[in-house]
Parts: structure tokens; sequence; C-alpha cells
């Protein structure tokens, strides 16, 4: 989907995914991948012309109920779903289908976002009407009513098992809300000072508080764009290949995900899709593979 975007693109993601050889690779690693499933997107083209705070808000909430009820549904049957996107407006869907799926057990969610941006906005702030700079929000109950109770619920997680990585490009009215909001956030300069090691252990620290499991929303802009060049909002200055390795390494050394998203590649950006090997490598990193 790239509805929530204005730079187009994001929908071509998945398919760059797979070309690189996503599923081949993660059943090498020993790992059973299902038949995989797209969840029905309609095209831009086929929609009226959009303005406002929310733009293609209906679309959006079609598309996240039906990604919603996907994932609970995986979850459900004891499998570990793998979200391909697309812009990160699709988190509001993934994340409330793992959410329901550990309510049923009275049970938590924790949320790692790994990100460039806070997506923080909602309506009344946006600067451009995005949604996929307002996901965030509305998953932590913040903003428009309609997104806010997407599946039937609010809010999808707690603030105290949040943790948003890797920022440094948030808008004016977002940096008052992230302050507020009540998560951990570790920009770029706290993740130079400290290291990545001690920011991740710190994080998986957080979202298993009190959890059953963690959901990863990792958006690829949250890398600098000398690692991968392909997303449609680059901010230099970004985590590393091997800052995100050792995340993600750590991450599975954890055995709390519960699931996975990766957003935001746009192959129409890129390079003879090195970003997408190279997220791939990051995604298998997420899923156990080793140097030794």
């Amino acid at each position: 989907m790239d509805l929530g975007a204005s730079r187009r693109g994001t929908d071509m993601g998945p398919s760059a995914l797979r070309i690189a050889g996503l599923g081949r690779e993660l059943r090498k690693l020993g790992h059973q991948v299902d038949r995989e499933a797209d969840v029905a997107v309609p095209a831009m083209e086929t929609r009226a012309d959009q303005s406002g705070q929310t733009r293609f808000k209906e679309e959006i909430l079609a598309v996240c109920e039906a990604l919603a009820t996907k994932v609970e549904e995986v979850l459900d049957a004891g499998a570990r779903p793998l979200v391909l996107g697309g812009d990160h407006s699709i988190a509001m869907g993934t994340v409330a289908g793992a959410s329901a799926h550990f309510r049923k057990h009275q049970q938590n969610l924790g949320l790692i976002w790994i990100d460039a941006h806070g997506d923080m906005n909602i309506p009344s702030s946006t600067p451009s009407g995005n949604i996929h700079g307002m996901p965030l929000a509305h998953i932590l109950g913040q903003g428009d009513e309609e997104l806010v109770q997407l599946h039937g619920f609010a809010p999808k997680v707690r603030p105290e098992n949040v943790a948003l990585i890797g920022i440094r490009d948030v808008d004016g009215q977002e940096k008052e809300r992230i302050r507020e909001s009540g998560i951990h956030v570790y920009t770029m300069r706290e993740i130079d000072e400290r290291g990545m090691g001690e920011v991740a252990r710190e994080v998986i620290g957080f979202v298993t508080n009190g959890t059953a499991g963690c959901h990863v929303s990792f958006d690829v802009d949250g890398l600098d764009p000398g690692v991968a060049p392909g997303v449609g909002t680059p901010v230099p200055g970004g985590i590393n290949y091997r800052e995100a390795h050792l995340l993600l390494e750590l991450i599975h050394d954890s055995e709390a995900m519960a699931s996975m998203e990766v957003v935001e590649l746009n192959p129409m950006l890129d390079d003879r899709n090195i970003s997408a090997e190279r997220v791939m490598h990051l995604v298998l990193s997420a899923f156990g593979m080793t140097i030794l």
C-alpha cells in the first residue's frame, strides 16, 4: 500500500523483498514458510483526488482492518506473521491484529518501532495529511476516533511497553506529543553516545516487561540512506548496517518477537534492488541468522 504516503512506489516493496529471495532464505534457516497471502489494496489511480488532514482514510481503514484480521488469524494458528509493506500506515492494522490475539488471553503486547520519524502526528497537527506519519499516535489511542478504534478497541499497546528507535526527523508539535506520551525514545544521538548494544538490551527489557511478546515495526528509513537508499523520506545520519544487525540479532536472542513488519521500502527509488537485498539480510537476523 502507498495510500498513506506522498511519494509513490512503496506498494512494490513486497515484490522487491520476494525477488531478493526472502522466502527462500527463511526456509534455509529452517523456518516453515506457509503460502504467502496478499491483502487487497485499491490503487491510488482509481481513487478520487484527495486533500485534507487524513488522506485516503476510508481506504486505509479498510485495508488495515483486513490486515488486522489476517495477522490475528496467523497468531491464533500458532504461527508468526511477517508482514511486508507498504507505507507505515499498515502498522495500525498489524499491531491491532497482534494485540487482539494477546487480548484474548488477557496478555499485553510490546512494540519496537524502528524509524527515522516519530510517526506521532495526528490530524490536527499533520503538515501533510499523510497517514503514514500518524500510525504510532493512533496505536497509542490518540487522534482520529475511527483510526484509534480500528479492530474494535484502543489503545493497542501500553506506552510503557513501546520503544521508538533511531528518530532524527520530528515535526514541531509531534515533539511535544512524543515527550508526553510515556513511550521510551532513543534518538540517533543516544545510540551514538551509548552504543546500539546497550540501547537494544534496555529496549528489550521495556517491551517484555509484563507482556507476552513484542511486535517489531521496521521502517527501512530508520537505516542510514547509505545503507538503504530505496525509501521515500530519507534522512541522513541513521542506523548503520552493523547496528541494525546487532539490534535484530539481540531481539531474536530474546525470543520475544511475536510478529514483524517491514515498511517504506520503495523500489522506484532504489539502486538495483540493493535496499531490498540488505533489508532481507536484516530480517534474516531477526529470524535467527548468525555469522557462525
